[in-house]
């Protein structure tokens, strides 16, 4: 058994999909950041550069251009729901110890990486801990962030497996949770679930599910899976061993979340030790277009209201700084030797 995080996808994962843009969706995007210059709060706010940096981030605005089918005007109004909801929530600047009393028993856990290179969350409703509140979303979009940390250049998807193993009606939940939970995933981190997979659910809690159905748009329904084979998703070495897979790994709260706070360079109040403010120090595996000479395909042969993502077959993994390779079209970058976390 071990305590260490996985930190980076197996070698010779190829991060899946990768965005090309046509110059008409380039120029919406374009365009789109423009609005949402306007938008933003006056430099002397304190939460500015946060704001900022969000903004900045490479997958912004093509996330939620094609969150909008690349309808301009909605993905306007979308930008602007979620910079509103980012200044009331500031899920940055969340504070570990605010949300440590929630993670003691691990029913929310990030480690590993599916084939494609998404981070794993694993979230189990039978090791509920604690009362409903607010401090539970917080927890949990404390976690989405950390996803987003661990995401390598050119991902910009994650997977969730709900395991309802244990769960019974008193940790389960309510429809009332669930739909806040679902409103965050699908308004304010558009076309970041790659994947929602359901295992272990009982016939007693079917109800739950034709409870949250109408809250679930077609998008988020089209990614939920119930009871798939999990070695066809995700390396057996990377695939927590309750899960048939091969990662055998103990929990133990005080080490466990210490790796993901160094990892993550979070600092006590939230914010980022110096030399992580656009994320950890190393994360990934390599883009499509760093595995040979053959060319990814082009968005021109697609129509302009389309975005085509690039294939591939193989490749070596490797780590790369995240501040120097995510561009809105893949950059490519040099390897550089892969790193992992040691429990302490």
């Amino acid at each position: 058994m071990t305590k260490a995080v996985l930190t980076s996808p197996e070698l010779g994962t190829v991060v899946q999909p990768v965005y090309q843009y046509s110059d008409e969706q380039k120029a919406q995007a374009k365009a789109l950041r423009e609005y949402a210059d306007t938008l933003l709060l006056d430099p002397s706010n304190p939460y500015y550069k946060w704001e900022l940096r969000w903004l900045n981030k490479s997958d912004t605005m093509p996330r939620y251009m094609r969150a909008a089918k690349w309808k301009l005007p909605d993905a306007k109004r979308r930008i602007e729901g979620t910079i509103k909801w980012r200044r009331e929530f500031q899920p940055e600047l969340i504070r570990p110890d605010d949300v440590k009393i929630e993670a003691e028993t691990g029913k929310i856990l990030l480690n590993g990486f599916d084939m494609d290179g998404r981070p794993i969350i694993y979230m189990r409703p039978g090791r509920e801990n604690t009362e409903t509140s607010p401090r539970q979303l917080r927890h949990l979009v404390w976690w989405l962030e950390r996803a987003k940390d661990l995401m390598p250049p050119g991902q910009e998807s994650l997977v969730i497996i709900v395991d309802y193993k244990s769960t019974t009606l008193r940790t389960n939940p309510s429809i009332s949770v669930a739909s806040k939970v679902l409103t965050i995933l699908q308004q304010h981190y558009v076309e970041t679930l790659g994947r929602a997979i359901v295992t272990n659910l009982p016939m007693l809690l079917n109800f739950f599910y034709k409870g949250i159905s109408p809250f679930l748009d077609p998008v988020t329904r089209d990614k939920m899976r119930f009871n798939p084979d999990l070695l066809e998703l995700i390396p057996k070495s990377q695939l927590d061993s309750d899960f048939g897979g091969g990662f055998d790994f103990e929990f133990d709260h005080e080490t466990y979340w210490k790796q993901i706070v160094d990892f993550c360079g979070i600092a006590e109040d939230g914010t980022r030790l110096e030399g992580y403010f656009d994320g950890p120090k190393s994360v990934g595996a390599q883009l499509p277009s760093q595995l040979s000479d053959t060319p990814m395909r082009s968005s021109a042969d697609t129509e302009p209201d389309t975005a085509t993502p690039s294939s591939a077959s193989s490749t070596i993994a490797s780590i790369t700084s995240v501040s120097e390779t995510k561009a809105l079209v893949s950059a490519e970058v040099a390897p550089t030797a892969p790193e992992s976390i040691e429990a302490s």
